[in-house]
């Protein structure tokens, strides 16, 4: 743990606030009994001339975090750290630079900090594996991952499917376009094809999705996926349990949860298990989420 004296230094408008100044000298008397430094940690754009004037008021150190999304996460683990929240996830537009800077305060503030893994991303990707190799580097404890399972899916989107034919789009044509997405067409030829092929045009948000955010990859692809979720496991801090459609067996449509919860008990994961429902149906999702206790109990057993 982290043995200076830190003290948030409050800035608006690139003034210096009162309180953080009057801290700074409650944080002084402290560290001169422990023998410690004053660390002052000052947030915001365009502000590093503020720091003479911490140091000016007692500050030994100044730590200026000018990075405006790593700024907004240290605020966001000062207030989970309140909260009592154990761990954060990150989202990925952060770089692994500002992750790497993230670790100390990860630290200080006694919560760990995720990046998600969310899907078109998988953990083999070279961006993922950025953040892999600064986690390495670091060997801090408090800097991981949060893998969501929907980068698993191996089959079309279940509620896109069905919205698209209540649109009175075809199966044929839907079929057609997953079968273009999985020979690695891109998504304007496909377009292109299933409309020649007289696809009703209420096929196109059920094609983008088969080509972003809830896009799927070929089964044959499943075995290196779950690999490259193996190798990641020792560093994830929770899961997130994605689910957007479970029939009345417990079976989710598009993610092979048969195959991903039995490789979490086999390799010992004892993070967090998030139940995440998008539920884009609108059909309310306290049905779907027993389903889904339902589906996990039976896989990992009571």
């Amino acid at each position: 743990m982290c043995k200076d004296v830190y003290v948030f230094a409050e800035q608006r408008d690139g003034n210096l606030q009162k309180v953080g100044i009057e801290l700074i000298g409650e944080a002084r008397k402290l560290a001169d009994d422990l023998g410690q430094n004053v660390v002052a940690v000052l947030l915001g754009n365009q502000i590093k001339d503020k720091a003479s004037e911490l140091i000016a008021h007692g500050a030994d150190k100044v730590v200026v975090v000018d990075d405006e999304m790593l700024a907004d996460a240290i605020i966001d683990l000062k207030t989970a750290n309140k909260l009592g929240c154990k761990v954060m996830r990150v989202q990925y537009m952060m770089s692994p630079e500002a992750f790497e800077r993230l670790a100390p305060y990860a630290e200080l503030f006694d919560v760990r900090c995720g990046i998600e893994i969310h899907n078109p991303e998988t953990p083999g990707s070279p961006s993922m594996q950025k953040y892999l190799e600064v986690i390495k580097k670091t060997g801090s404890k408090y800097l991981g991952f949060v893998p969501d399972f929907g980068f698993l899916s191996v089959q079309p989107n279940k509620p896109q499917w069905m919205k698209a034919l209540q649109a009175g789009v075809k199966e044929e044509h839907l079929q057609m376009a997953a079968q273009l997405r999985r020979e690695g067409v891109s998504q304007e030829e496909a377009a292109q094809k299933v409309m020649e092929a007289g696809a009703s045009p209420a096929i196109m948000p059920a094609l983008a999705g088969m080509f972003g955010f809830v896009q799927f990859h070929d089964e044959k692809d499943l075995p290196q996926l779950l690999q490259e979720l193996k190798e990641i496991l020792p560093y994830s801090f929770e899961c997130h349990g994605k689910f957007h459609y479970l029939d009345e067996a417990c079976h989710e449509a598009s993610i092979p949860y048969n195959h991903i919860l039995p490789l979490l008990a086999k390799e010992g994961y004892n993070g967090y298990l998030i139940c995440e429902y998008e539920d884009e149906l609108y059909c309310g999702g306290t049905e779907f989420t027993k389903r889904q206790m339902i589906m996990e109990r039976t896989l990992l057993g009571d």
